[in-house]
């Protein structure tokens, strides 16, 4: 994907709301929102259906596609320098489709104003 497509898929997300909806697979919740226009679209892409939240496991935090592996474990191992092969050997129920997406799901939860109190 080129910079000028992530913008375009980006350049209508300024004020939605986000929203829990059903996974597809059955496997939990995936998170959506509303833009302007109020059409129902997936946050930037297919991929964060594969992150989900489910009140009864791994304390309602965000986990990868209903497993009891958070976007945090993926995020954490990432930073401490573990590559997308020794993430996957650790974790042969992961794809690397997956750590892509806990890496997105991050970048949509940071990207957000932040007002300083002066």
């Amino acid at each position: 994907m080129s910079i000028a497509d992530w913008r375009a898929g980006v350049s209508g997300i300024a004020d939605c709301r986000l929203q829990i909806g059903e996974h597809a697979s059955g496997a939990g919740q995936h998170l959506l929102f509303h833009d302007k226009a109020s059409s129902l679209k997936t946050m930037n892409s297919e991929r964060l259906k594969r992150i989900t939240l489910e009140e009864g496991k791994c304390v309602g935090r965000p986990c990868i596609r209903g497993l009891r592996i958070r976007v945090s474990d993926i995020l954490e191992l990432l930073a401490a320098g573990a590559a997308f092969e020794e993430i996957l050997s650790d974790y042969p129920s992961l794809e690397r489709e997956d750590i892509v997406a806990a890496i997105e799901y991050a970048a949509h939860q940071a990207d957000h104003m932040v007002l300083q109190a002066s």
